[in-house]
């Protein structure tokens, strides 16, 4: 199988690809700097989104897409111009993709658009599956809706699109390490209130779901990328110290982070439950449903 992975390089994207070649695939990635990526027999790199790039000219027989460009979320402070990179970058890549597509000669069977469970909004008591809509408002899911919204032109080429909607995803990069950083000083302790609740989901289950759903034509539209075992902020700040055997007990409270972030501060004092329901109907194996698991191979404990 040939896959075309844009935004391959980062962090979720070289576990995926790593996945993808154990298993003998041919891996194309998108790259603005296609020159700094290391080339094998079945792994390429192909210059995209810079003046003058035509990656279509350079990709055959592909079956697959996965898309996870985009701008980070993360930073210190979503100012104006933060927020506008980040859903530029997400229309530019993914408008990039229907155009690459559209040119094609022989189409994807599939394209995996990145999304996240931000498109439900934020609530301490809703739980919500691939079937909840949403009404929210706030930045994120105004992102993810726009985001979505033109991915899903895939559709009409008859391209099974699926929207990845990931939760927190956990490994030695990302959000992760500066969650743990209070506890491995010595002064962790719940973030905000504590009833906010974490849908996260561990690195190799995040890319394991995205092969699983390239081999699975029943899954089409969106997906929740997370584990079937959600935890409250308390409970998970309390599993980070329970792994890395260091205390829980200094609270963070909402007022100072919202002093300190602004409104990016909404991704640590609120969440939301997200159950997998797509995922657990095909029947998905988990290698790590149980977040203390996760956090002791994460933490290599």
């Amino acid at each position: 199988m040939h896959v075309v992975i844009a935004g391959g390089s980062g962090f979720l994207g070289q576990v995926l690809q790593e996945k993808l070649l154990a298993d003998g695939n041919q891996v194309t990635v998108l790259s603005r700097n296609a020159e700094k990526i290391r080339q094998t027999d079945r792994m390429q790199a192909v210059e995209w989104l810079k003046q003058g790039s035509r990656p279509e000219e350079n990709l055959e027989n592909v079956d697959a897409i996965v898309n996870l460009a985009g701008e980070s979320i993360n930073g210190f402070r979503w100012t104006k111009q933060k927020k506008e990179r980040i859903i530029k970058s997400r229309m530019e890549a993914t408008g990039e993709i229907i155009r690459l597509i559209e040119k094609l000669e022989s189409k994807p069977q599939v394209l995996i658009n990145a999304s996240a469970v931000g498109y439900y909004g934020m609530s301490d008591t809703d739980t919500f599956t691939e079937k909840s809509t949403s009404n929210a408002s706030d930045f994120l899911a105004g992102t993810v809706q726009k985001w979505e919204e033109k991915a899903a032109e895939a559709s009409r080429l008859d391209v099974r699109t699926v929207f990845a909607r990931f939760g927190i995803i956990l490994g030695n990069k990302g959000a992760l390490p500066l969650m743990a950083l209070p506890y491995k000083f010595g002064i962790g302790g719940t973030v905000g209130s504590g009833r906010q609740w974490v849908s996260w989901i561990h690195v190799e289950d995040a890319a394991g779901m995205i092969k699983f759903a390239i081999d699975t034509p029943a899954i089409e539209g969106p997906l929740n990328v997370t584990a079937p075992t959600p935890v409250q902020m308390k409970n998970f700040g309390k599993v980070i110290g329970s792994v890395l055997e260091k205390p829980h007990w200094l609270p963070v409270p909402e007022f100072a982070l919202k002093l300190m972030l602004g409104e990016m501060s909404s991704m640590l004092v609120s969440g939301q439950r997200v159950i997998p329901e797509k995922a657990m109907e095909n029947q998905y194996d988990y290698l790590f449903p149980d977040l203390k698991e996760a956090l002791k191979d994460i933490f290599s404990v």
